[in-house]
């Protein structure tokens, strides 16, 4: 292998050859090499963004210069500084707005409406309101459905594939996948072999990241099957957005995302076994101290069920029972939001006091579902993330709706020779990793930081992942008195009721604040915007609305009121005691894993 220290001269010729052989990435999603994986295309219907002149810009937009964004695809400006036709309607409402009121009166409000309802969350010890740009996102009509198809897609083959690697394993003795990569999977569990769900359902809820190149082409960067959060800011970004801005809302037919707890209620009911006329389901949170824990309590809030902590259950004879002050009550159904290792110290860590001893037995005898599935990481590990390609091909017979980021895998040798020729130009990341961290940018490290690197890299191959640096779009985003640049990515939200997969319209928008930056997560300082999903017309004939149209029906306007959250079905009870020290610390290493690909 070739060593980080490689001269310079080498490096050049090595990657002079291997740019000849970079034409297009290979089945797997994979980049042989080359700085920008995506091949040309035109996702969005634009040309790539270039840098474009400030004086294009007025209003509220004067000075918006691209910067160090010159090379990302902006995805309200065109290249000739241009507005993109479904920003005009949110163009024309802020260009002109006086500054004083875009920064104070509107920007605060938003703060105080997520101080009101406690939607904080802890950044270097301090709690805040979570940040919520004013500027929203906003995709068409025409795109969003062919990535709803891609979403779809993905999560079906998953579907498949996490049945079989806990079934009958047909995949690995066709060769498909080499067997030593799913059995070295930290996330797969043998444990949860042959335990199949009633329906067949073991992905509930699915989180799947995608990014815009610079191209304009959106990308998969990983996928999150084990509980992903972040759809608490997405209904909560919408009624704060609503409130403080109507004006928008009623020039605009945006889709609606308040009914994602009806959607997740339906797909919960479906799963039971007993009782399915009407199943006793809860939300199982590992407490207070969870950095999601407004998520686990909103979700069990709007569905109308009861949020329960692992002392709150119990199991004997194979079912699970809740303790209540009219006495026990069996349980059909456990939304869980604890990772597999804390879930049943019957089976996993034996120090655990987050979860409920003997539940993987009363799974196996089909006495009660979890949802997400134990053992649904090894379907997001990001090594086998780069087989996901050949897994959709594998199982439905077609070729990837959504193509994934070019990624070299250090576990195979060439690969691996290749990252560390190349380690000072690509990101290098964990393939345990999450919440950005661990990952370290070649370009902005020091020689020492890519020695140790490398270092980890050789001793430990298949722990790690490479993808080149990808200039994620930008949209623009208020930056004190200013409206800049600033990158961001997308996770929306699939449903699976075991009948058909339901992608929550839109997703969570997040935002890398710091100038340059490119991690989004909020733990690296980012924050997230609305995003807008807008509804094509009621003729396939016309023109989708895009701002400054509004849709009408028989002379009457078709654009819906802003519509914000909905009341709670009812109120449920919460046993809420003083945890002991033991409970606080495995909720902090909660934390930190952030169950599989939380929002931080």
């Amino acid at each position: 292998m070739t060593p980080a220290s490689t001269s310079a001269p080498a490096k050049k010729a090595a990657r002079k050859s291997a740019a000849a052989k970079a034409a297009s990435p290979n089945s797997s999603g994979r980049a042989a090499s080359g700085r920008a994986g995506a091949a040309k295309g035109s996702g969005s219907g634009g040309k790539s963004a270039k840098s474009t002149s400030a004086d294009n810009f007025t209003g509220n937009f004067a000075g918006y210069a691209k910067g160090p964004y010159g090379k990302a695809y902006d995805e309200m400006f065109d290249a000739a500084g241009e507005v993109r036709t479904p920003y005009r309607g949110i163009y024309k409402a802020m260009a002109d707005e006086d500054q004083s009121d875009l920064v104070e009166a509107r920007v605060e409000a938003l703060g105080r409406a997520y101080l009101d309802q406690g939607v904080t969350f802890s950044l270097s010890g301090k709690e805040r309101p979570f940040p919520l740009d004013v500027v929203p996102r906003v995709i068409s009509a025409a795109e969003w459905s062919k990535l709803e198809a891609g979403i779809t897609q993905r999560v079906q083959a998953l579907e498949l594939f996490l049945d079989d690697i806990y079934g009958e394993q047909e995949i690995l003795r066709d060769g498909v996948l080499p067997k030593r990569l799913v059995h070295s999977c930290e996330h797969f569990h043998r444990q949860a072999a042959n335990i199949r769900p009633p329906n067949g359902v073991r992905i509930h809820v699915a989180g799947i990241d995608l990014i815009r190149d610079e191209n304009g082409d959106f990308r998969v960067l990983e996928d999150n099957l084990r509980s992903p959060s972040g759809v608490s800011y997405v209904l909560e970004n919408r009624r704060a957005m609503a409130r403080v801005f109507p004006d928008l809302f009623s020039k605009h037919r945006v889709r609606a995302v308040a009914d994602y707890p009806s959607h997740l209620l339906r797909a919960l009911r479906a799963s039971a076994a007993f009782n399915e006329a009407d199943p006793n389901i809860v939300v199982l949170t590992p407490g207070v101290a969870n950095s999601a824990y407004f998520e686990h309590s909103l979700l069990a809030r709007l569905m109308g069920v009861e949020l329960v902590e692992g002392r709150d259950l119990f199991c004997r004879d194979n079912i699970v029972y809740m303790r209540t002050t009219e006495g026990e009550q069996r349980v059909d159904v456990i939304y869980r939001r604890i990772d597999d290792d804390y879930l049943d110290p019957m089976q996993f860590r034996p120090d655990s006091m987050l979860g409920v001893a003997g539940l993987l037995n009363a799974a196996r005898a089909g006495n009660v579902v979890i949802s997400s599935a134990v053992g649904n990481g090894v379907g997001d590990d990001k090594l086998i993330y780069t087989y996901v390609p050949e897994i959709i091909q594998y199982y439905l017979g077609e070729k990837p709706s959504l193509q994934n980021v070019d990624t070299l895998r250090c576990w195979l040798p060439e690969e691996c020779e290749e990252v560390l020729d190349r380690i000072d130009e690509l990101v290098v990341k964990p393939v345990e990793g999450s919440g950005g961290y661990g990952i370290v940018f070649g370009p902005d490290a020091t020689g020492a930081e890519l020695d140790a690197l490398a270092r980890k890299v050789r001793n430990d191959p298949r722990g790690w992942i490479a993808q080149p640096v990808v200039q994620l779009s930008t949209v623009p985003t208020k930056i004190g008195d200013d409206i800049r640049p600033r990158h961001v990515d997308l996770r929306p939200f699939a449903v699976n009721d075991g009948e058909s997969v339901w992608v929550l319209p839109g997703g969570l928008t997040r935002v890398a604040l710091p100038e340059g930056s490119l991690v989004v997560n909020s733990s690296q300082g980012g924050g997230s915007k609305d995003t807008w999903v807008l509804a094509s017309r009621s003729s396939e004939g016309d023109r989708e609305l895009s701002g400054a149209k509004v849709v009408t029906t028989s002379g009457v306007a078709a654009a819906r009121p802003a519509e914000s959250a909905p009341d709670p079905v009812h109120t449920q009870t919460q046993q809420q005691q003083q945890g002991t020290m033991s409970q606080q610390q495995q909720l902090g290493a909660m934390t930190q894993q952030q169950q599989g690909g939380d929002v931080r």
